[in-house]
């Protein structure tokens, strides 16, 4: 596996997943649905499923800023979740096509646990780069208060 140097949420694997999902999510999953279901189920997959990508795109934005960019990433694994038990209702009760939606089922669930472990990685990656100045601020104050 090549490591390439993300420049873009993008390029980011669980966003390119995420986002090909809910496009499939969008048109080969609720069309089927009952129109019964236009404010409810439906509803909540459309919202659920697309708001993944978008949410992760948000994030890496705030990239910068350890609160705003762990926010979003936490918003994208709840809707992650949402759209699993949703996915899990088109199948179980409106029988729509048990492959497709199981198919889905495991994007969306891949792709929460891609987003912990982006999550506890970046958390580690801020938490190093604050001990390693908050080092480098002793040692420069250290070094003011010394006699010569």
């Amino acid at each position: 596996m090549v490591n390439n140097k993300i420049k873009s949420f993008t390029d980011l694997n669980v966003y390119q997943n995420t986002y090909k999902a809910s496009l499939r999510v969008a048109n080969e999953i609720l069309p089927k649905l009952p129109s019964r279901e236009k404010f409810d189920l439906s509803d909540q997959l459309s919202r659920s499923s697309k708001a993944v990508p978008r949410l992760i795109a948000e994030g890496y934005a705030k990239k910068h800023q350890k609160a705003g960019f762990q926010k979003y990433l936490d918003d994208a694994l709840a809707e992650c979740n949402e759209t699993i038990v949703s996915l899990s209702h088109c199948r179980d009760i409106y029988k729509l096509n048990e492959e497709l939606c199981d198919e889905l089922i495991n994007i969306y669930d891949i792709s929460a646990r891609q987003i912990y472990k982006l999550a506890e990685a970046w958390d580690k990656f801020k938490n190093s780069r604050r001990s390693s100045n908050q080092d480098n601020n002793e040692a420069h104050t250290s070094g003011h208060n010394q006699t010569h």
